[in-house]
């Protein structure tokens, strides 16, 4: 623990290129991105698979109510790719 206080100084002293913070940024928002709306697609599709298998006459519905949510989900990681891109190409 000492020896991270001791560091410190020298770490934030350290000249860091603001495009690299800004690329680090573009990383981590489109790989949390992605990584949050992978997440949320299966859970999505392996909720509506287990609520067909149960009551196969309502699939029609629970289909387009899945290709729907589906898209909102999606719309998620576009806009962290928006946002890693600006990152990149603005900054």
């Amino acid at each position: 623990m000492n020896t991270l206080f001791t560091l410190m100084p020298l770490i934030t002293a350290a000249a860091i290129e603001p495009k690299a913070l800004a690329v680090l940024g573009a990383g981590l928002a489109i790989g949390l991105g992605a990584l949050g709306s992978a997440l949320g697609m299966g859970n999505a599709a392996g909720h509506a698979l287990e609520a067909g298998a149960r009551q196969p006459e309502i699939f029609g519905k629970i289909q387009t109510l899945l290709l729907t949510a589906i898209v909102f989900i999606e719309s998620v990681c576009i806009y962290a790719l928006v946002v890693a891109l600006l990152l990149i190409f603005v900054v």
